[in-house]
């Protein structure tokens, strides 16, 4: 798995941080950003969470 953020998306809202935030964190410049660009699988159902209460769509997993 692997995590994006779409930053032209992303109002910084910060619900991907309470969702997952050993994956997420919201940057000094009010943007999410990844911490963990490749978590493991045991964070799969967290970011997948993160990715349904993103408002922006902003948030993506590739596998």
């Amino acid at each position: 798995m692997r995590v994006g953020v779409d930053t032209t998306k992303c109002s910084g809202i910060g619900l991907c941080e309470v969702a997952a935030p050993s994956v997420f964190e919201i940057g000094d410049d009010g943007q999410s950003r990844v911490i963990d660009p490749e978590p493991p699988e045991d964070q799969r159902a967290a970011v997948e969470q993160a990715v349904r209460d993103c408002p922006t769509g902003a948030l993506s997993i590739q596998d």
